[in-house]
């Protein structure tokens, strides 16, 4: 479809879809794709270019706000638009004319605001985008490098391909998608990534493409394929592996083919919607060692004492995946957070008596906070002293070749995968031994 929208028009569809946000709260892809097919003259490289803006407005709204003195649509969305859309200020500016669909005329203070730079004395959970109430846990996470850690948070993410090893091979995928750029990951062995767009353009599309459809590979973050590898070597060959929180099955997959189809593996959610996708990917992939358990009925009964490994991929906050879901950090609270360290803990609390006597534990989150991290490790040592951390460093040399990379990143509780210094997602991957 030809592109029939001004850049005017582009700019102003994108602050009504931020008014839509802020007064809605629904998710920014949801309520994307709804603007899209309720304006069906808007082509493919309309809605791209207003989807980049509405989301790089929504990675940095704490430092836009600060520059323009206000933090309303209209005020973010011209804030952002130089950066989205690689224009001058000055070009922006002529975008609000009035006039094409375009917005208004800019007023005096947010012609000022366009122009000007953050002060030097900017509190650096302003220069970092990130909630000033989860400050204290960044600094606790991250030291000297939290500034850097949100910074990188607030950044465009690639689109991460794993490779899906049941039915094809890196080099196979890679040539299938040379016409976007992609390139083998740096850490994953079965990675592949596509640059995130520059300015306007457009994400690649990789789902409606041959390879996709015919289960070569899964879209899936690099840190998310660390974690699932980590997981399956935890494992080991022909074991019995429970995915405790499987949602739409994408670690479940990535175990599966690292396990080569052998031993079983359970995927297991109480949610019966987030489930529901795991079936059809389950049949692209040709991943025959998985059974998928009902969400009803308590199912891991069943399981007491039986699993070499059970795979906690735990619900959480979800800050480390800010970069694809920014509108979640602003929507965060306290509350919300207290409610998952409780779900994770129950969760957890569950899946302890399932194990074998040296099974392991993998509790996953795609979060950076300690208080869903490390806090928790601690917390399930004290409350089952049968559980002792085991270290990652073999684990690591088994699975990636340059494991050396990864030193810097493992504690003493666990891997935290960070965004700044891994250019993944945010992950924490921890294994712990049931003696």
């Amino acid at each position: 479809m030809t592109n029939r929208m001004t850049p005017g028009g582009r700019l102003s569809a994108a602050i009504e879809i931020l008014t839509t946000l802020q007064t809605q709260h629904r998710p920014a892809a949801e309520t994307l794709a709804d603007w899209g097919k309720a304006h069906r003259f808007a082509g493919s490289a309309d809605r791209a270019a207003i989807g980049n803006l509405v989301y790089d407005a929504l990675r940095r709204k704490l430092s836009t706000a600060a520059r323009m003195g206000a933090d309303t649509p209209r005020a973010l969305a011209i804030a952002s638009a130089p950066s989205a859309w690689g224009m001058s200020a000055e070009a922006v500016a002529a975008l609000c004319s009035g006039s094409d669909h375009g917005p208004d005329v800019l007023t005096s203070i947010e012609s000022e605001g366009l122009a000007r730079e953050l002060p030097s004395d900017t509190p650096d959970h302003i220069r970092a985008d990130v909630p000033d109430w989860l400050w204290p846990s960044f600094q606790v996470a991250f030291g000297a490098d939290a500034l850097a850690e949100g910074k990188a948070l607030a950044a465009r993410a690639p689109v991460d391909l794993r490779v899906n090893t049941h039915k094809s091979n890196r080099p196979k995928v890679l040539k299938s998608l040379e016409t976007f750029g992609a390139v083998a990951s740096p850490y994953s062995p079965l990675g592949v990534r596509v640059a995130a767009p520059k300015g306007s353009g457009r994400s690649a599309n990789v789902q409606v493409e041959p390879g996709f459809i015919k289960g070569w590979y899964e879209v899936q973050d690099e840190g998310s394929q660390i974690a699932a590898l980590i997981a399956a070597d935890a494992a080991g060959p022909a074991s019995q592996v429970l995915d405790c929180c499987a949602g739409s099955g994408g670690k479940t997959l990535a175990i599966s083919a690292a396990l080569a189809n052998k031993g079983q593996i359970f995927a297991h959610d109480t949610d019966r919607m987030r489930l529901a996708p795991i079936h059809e990917r389950l049949q692209r992939a040709g991943a025959r060692n998985v059974q998928v358990l009902p969400t009803r009925d308590n199912p891991l009964d069943a399981l007491t004492g039986k699993m070499d490994c059970v795979v906690v991929d735990a619900p959480c906050t979800g800050t480390g995946v800010w970069r694809r879901r920014p509108e979640s950090k602003w929507r965060l609270t306290p509350e919300a957070l207290e409610k998952r360290i409780e779900e994770q803990r129950a969760i957890l609390t569950r899946c302890v008596p399932l194990l074998k006597p040296n099974g392991r534990l993998v509790y996953i989150t795609c979060s950076l906070l300690p208080d869903e991290n490390e806090d928790q490790v601690d917390w399930l040592c004290a409350q089952h002293p049968r559980l002792t951390v085991k270290p990652l460093a073999d684990s690591l040399a088994r699975v990636f070749r340059d494991s050396a990379s990864f030193e810097s990143a493992i504690g003493p509780k666990g891997l935290t995968l960070r965004p700044a210094q891994t250019h993944t997602d945010g992950f924490f991957v921890t294994v712990l031994c049931a003696v």
